[in-house]
């Protein structure tokens, strides 16, 4: 929760940048030694019990690394990368000079990882007042705690607002998707602005209703998908609105995500409530689930009662280019198919194909219905032909974008970042999008602190604005019911204005999978997957659009 402070006191601080996750380098083990065990590790059949339940490891990911010497954030993909949704052990097999320069830039870097409402803070404190902070995890929450201790600490959001809702301005939301809508909207009917991370919302119902609240208040909105403030999305807009690549019937997306445990069985063990969470106010609106340290800190993404997986996490980021770029409303028809899916767990992988119905035509550009596909957990679209050979399909930031044109290919990745075409031509686009200076590493943050101060009369709306954000969210939220309701085995048709689909019968069932007791012993293999009972399907696709809140939390009423 921030102020804005006076005039007289304002300032802009230099680059500065905190130690969100530690990066872990053991000089008393030599380089030889970690290498053996990690590759020990990776031989044996259940690697993470050889960290601990809660570790992880990663062959292969990137991850984002901040120089606080060039205020620019690097990629680096380093050997081995173990985590258990708090700390992070990075692992690079250097030697000689080579892992004296390596131990040399380790330490310039740092981790931007979890934690994002730490960083979103980061980025506006040079010039505003925080004057209160609230979190469900005390420990977890600490370090922000001790960087401003002149701020008023709190458990729940709603005594906070209560009590200090007349000293302040806006408000920054970092919690777990399943509580984002509520804390949100909660805010803004007090005509607080909110710069609400993403995704936006947990449901399509949750989407609609900050769009429609954010047009009754008048509050300024951002969601946290800062990659629509940088000029990579601008690029990938001017190109496209341009003609540069003709009309486009096809577009591809895929994130290197999850990179948190998907498709686990709902832990059979109940865990002793940390002193330091209150289970209860994490859990918030959704149904109240016996406590395992599986679900938190951080992992909570891959479960579907608190999270959306990787859909949520990174599409948000992935999507908006084509979302903004093709002007996209409503799907009308979603299908999906993924690894085994579970009743509470998100699966590894997913494929999820939405088609879009034609637009106006722009000046220069064609808009037909188009075809949009997302993937994820490894899996990938095909290598368009004339791809380069050896280089990787993958783009940069983990996240891949095809626009398959009838004139040219645009490709970019994460963020719209690096955009290029299969060509090789280099488009001189006219510049028609509101550029945003340093979009990545703050920059996002201070355009939304910018429009709150502005004149309502007059003021410049942000890049992800919720008349945006919610309805790109709401395509969001449509890539998981596909996913979630792919048992009817069926494309579903989908009225997006009333918020419902049309081709699903009254009397249509659904289960799922509870359990998957998949074991192999003496070599044979045993199939033993335990089901939920078939639920009418219709009311299940409802309940999932709207999801119906535990006693005690209640969404604002639909502004009509």
């Amino acid at each position: 929760m921030i102020r804005r402070p006076p005039k007289s006191t304002q300032s802009r601080s230099s680059a500065a940048s905190d130690v969100y996750k530690r990066q872990i380098y053991n000089d008393e083990i030599t380089i030889e030694k970690l290498r053996k065990e990690i590759d020990f590790a990776l031989q044996k059949a259940q690697v993470r019990d050889w960290f601990s339940d809660r570790w992880t490891l990663f062959n292969e990911c990137t991850i984002l690394q901040y120089d606080p010497a060039t205020d620019e954030t690097l990629e680096h993909r380093p050997d081995r990368v173990m985590t258990d949704g708090n700390e992070m052990i990075v692992v690079d097999f250097k030697f000689g000079k080579e892992r004296e320069e390596y131990k040399r830039q380790v330490k310039r870097y740092m981790q931007l990882l979890a934690d994002m409402g730490h960083a979103n803070i980061n980025h506006v404190k040079g010039t505003e007042n925080i004057v209160a902070l609230c979190d469900v995890d005390w420990k977890y929450a600490k370090g922000v705690f001790d960087e401003f201790p002149k701020a008023k600490k709190y458990w729940d959001y709603r005594k906070m607002y209560e009590e200090m809702g007349k000293s302040i301005d806006g408000v920054i939301i970092a919690t777990a998707d399943h509580t984002h809508a509520i804390i949100t909207a909660d805010a803004m009917t007090m005509g607080k602005h909110v710069y609400c991370q993403k995704p936006l919302t947990h449901s399509v119902y949750e989407s609609r209703l900050l769009t429609n609240l954010a047009a009754s208040t008048g509050v300024v909105t951002q969601m946290g998908n800062q990659g629509s403030s940088d000029e990579g999305t601008d690029l990938v807009c001017e190109w496209i609105w341009n003609g540069e690549i003709g009309d486009i019937t096809k577009v591809e997306c895929a994130t290197d995500r999850p990179i948190w445990p998907q498709g686990l069985n709902v832990p059979e063990k109940v865990d002793k409530i940390p002193s330091t969470l209150n289970w209860d106010l994490f859990t918030g609106p959704a149904k109240m689930n016996p406590y395992n340290a599986i679900y938190h800190p951080w992992n909570w993404r891959g479960w579907w009662d608190y999270g959306t997986g990787a859909l949520g996490d990174m599409a948000c980021h992935i999507l908006h280019q084509p979302f903004r770029a093709l002007k996209l409303q409503y799907p009308t028809k979603v299908e999906g198919s993924s690894t085994l899916l579970l009743n509470a767990c998100a699966p590894q992988a997913q494929h999820v194909k939405m088609i879009f119905p034609a637009r106006e035509n722009m000046p220069k550009v064609a808009m037909p219905e188009v075809e949009v596909h997302w993937y994820d957990g490894g899996m990938m679209p095909e290598r368009p032909k004339g791809f380069p050979e050896g280089k990787q399909l993958m783009q940069s930031g983990g996240g891949l974008t095809i626009f398959h044109g009838t004139k040219d290919t645009l490709i970019c990745g994460c963020y719209g970042q690096n955009p290029w075409l299969l060509s090789g031509r280099k488009p001189n686009a006219p510049k028609v999008c509101r550029r945003v200076p340093n979009a990545m590493n703050g920059g996002h943050e201070m355009d939304w602190v910018r429009a709150c101060k502005e004149n309502k009369s007059n003021r410049i709306m942000t890049k992800s604005d919720f008349s945006e954000a919610g309805p790109m969210n709401e395509m969001v939220a449509m890539g998981v019911l596909a996913i979630r309701l792919q048992a009817l085995n069926k494309t579903l048709e989908w009225d997006g204005a009333n918020m419902c689909f049309t081709n699903i019968g009254d009397n249509e069932t659904i289960r799922t999978v509870i359990k998957d007791g998949f074991k192999i012993h003496d070599g044979h293999p045993t199939f033993d997957k335990t089901w939920t009972d078939p639920i009418n399907a219709k009311q299940f696709a409802a309940e999932l659009v709207k999801h119906t809140y535990r006693d005690g939390w209640r969404l604002p009423d639909m502004p009509r």
